[in-house]
């Protein structure tokens, strides 16, 4: 089986390939993308698009979406964690959320997969968590170092590639692979 996957990322394109056990073909493009909190909205509006602009019907097209959800928020920034992380980065992020209120989050990548008759199917993954009072690691990009993760004290920045072993991108990949083997 064949996918095409729709990232400007190389190596993310490898790290699902390697997820999913099929090969992925990288299509790099300029989707438009809808204002909305929720990855599965902006997700499947980009799968739907992607689909249409590539005009590959013999192959199914995957594209994701993913976000830090901050519980005392109902879920902001979802979907627009890169706008405001380029807006006012995590610093900025760590202040807007004192100490002493809520700091439950979660982590979510939801995986849209359209098909050849413009069907589209949505995976999520989630990984429950914490934001840090404070930055910590390396490693990592956007909100890694300050998402702690409910099965580690360290930031996903602190865990670097470890994180990949049960982070929310692999989460929804694995239920991609898993429909994959039912259809």
């Amino acid at each position: 089986m064949k996918a095409i996957f729709v990232t400007t990322n190389e190596h993310k394109r490898s790290e699902v390939q390697e997820i999913l056990g099929i090969a992925l073909e990288r299509a790099d493009l300029n989707l438009p993308e809808i204002q909305a909190i929720d990855p599965a909205e902006v997700a499947a509006e980009k799968a739907s698009a992607a689909r249409e602009a590539l005009g590959r019907p013999d192959l199914p097209v995957l594209v994701e979406d993913s976000g830090i959800m901050v519980d005392a928020w109902d879920g902001f920034p979802g979907a627009l964690t890169k706008w405001l992380m380029g807006s006012v980065g995590n610093e900025g992020l760590l202040r807007m959320l004192p100490e002493g209120e809520d700091r439950s989050a979660r982590a979510v990548c939801v995986v849209a997969l359209a098909e050849a008759d413009g069907t589209v199917r949505t995976f999520r993954g989630e990984v429950p968590g914490t934001v840090a009072s404070e930055a910590r690691g390396a490693g990592g990009f956007g909100y890694d170092p300050i998402f702690v993760p409910e099965w580690s004290s360290m930031t996903y920045a602190e865990l670097g590639e470890g994180k990949n072993a049960d982070s929310h991108r692999t989460r929804a990949f694995r239920a991609v692979r898993e429909w994959f083997g039912e259809a």
